[in-house]
């Protein structure tokens, strides 16, 4: 079912396109429409074909955002699959802080000791428990509105869906499944990039919540995927949140060197998929930091 969903999403998403992969703008105001680079797009494909991964984001088991923030104000994107939902396991976590944080501005949330612990370990060291009390305390129903509001925009069922939460991270049935594809936690690679990207900008929340942030996605506990790819570089600085349940393979980051910063979004459906992960994020390394890729 998820198949045929996933199928219906990508029809109506390239309707009279051609059939290239190259992904089609349905964000007429987004942030970043109008951002996609003929060159790095050409070189995402290539690198997929290099590292044997091409076939699979042709079958629509892999999907894979990344965006090149070197340069201030000039973002260099490319995508593959940008706009297909996948269950997305522990990686819409992102949109937990991204409530906790929205609601620490406008004050409808206290920070305490204990809910900092939590905010960071959620992140982190990928703490479920830690997740479903933020969650609590954010409120259900109001992370969903945060999620689909005007202000914000991480999930649209009528422009191929994006964030969602609607099940706390444990045994608990899920509350309210994404409208689009039925996943309780859900996420496309186009809006995960985004929720990297505004935070980049410093215009998704206030200053002192981007700290918080930030603070949150940094020095990942977890040594997988992306992380463990990109371990053989030196001076990486990683805001990183990944993702793993039976064959659903999650990861997604905010990479900072001393001369380039790129944020690298994927999402899989394999039981290979932790290791396709770990090999994208070093081929795609190269890509953004090397002249010819």
């Amino acid at each position: 079912m998820c198949r045929i969903v996933k199928l219906f999403q990508k029809t109506l998403l390239l309707l009279a396109a051609s059939a290239s992969l190259v992904p089609i703008s349905i964000y007429a105001d987004s942030d970043l429409d109008g951002t996609i680079d003929a060159t790095l797009q050409a070189g995402l494909e290539q690198s997929l074909k290099e590292i044997g991964l091409a076939r699979e984001a042709r079958k629509g088991n892999l999907a894979i955002a990344l965006v090149d923030v070197s340069e201030p104000g000039r973002p260099r994107s490319a995508m593959l699959n940008g706009h297909d939902m996948f269950y997305a396991a522990s990686l819409p976590k992102i949109a937990i802080l991204l409530g906790a944080a929205v609601s620490l501005d406008n004050g409808s949330l206290p920070m305490s000791p204990a809910l900092n612990k939590d905010i960071q370990d959620m992140i982190r060291y990928s703490c479920n428990e830690c997740a479903s009390r933020v969650l609590e305390e954010v409120g259900r129903e109001k992370l969903i509105s945060i999620l689909q509001s005007p202000q914000y925009h991480f999930y649209d069922p009528e422009a191929g869906g994006g964030l969602w939460v609607g099940k706390p991270y444990g045994p608990e049935s899920a509350y309210r499944r994404d409208p689009l594809a039925g996943f309780s936690h859900g996420a496309t690679v186009f809006q995960a990039a985004r929720f990297y990207y505004l935070l980049n900008e410093k215009t998704l929340v206030s200053p002192e919540q981007s700290e918080m942030m930030l603070s949150a996605l940094s020095k990942p506990a977890l040594k997988h995927k992306f992380v463990k790819g990109l371990d053989a570089y030196d001076g990486l600085e990683i805001y990183r949140k990944s993702g793993t349940w039976k064959r659903s393979h999650a990861d997604s980051a905010l990479v900072v060197s001393d001369q380039h910063r790129y944020i690298i979004v994927a999402l899989a459906e394999d039981r290979e998929g932790s290791e396709w992960l770990e090999k994208l994020a070093t081929r795609l390394h190269l890509l953004v930091t090397t002249e010819d890729g």
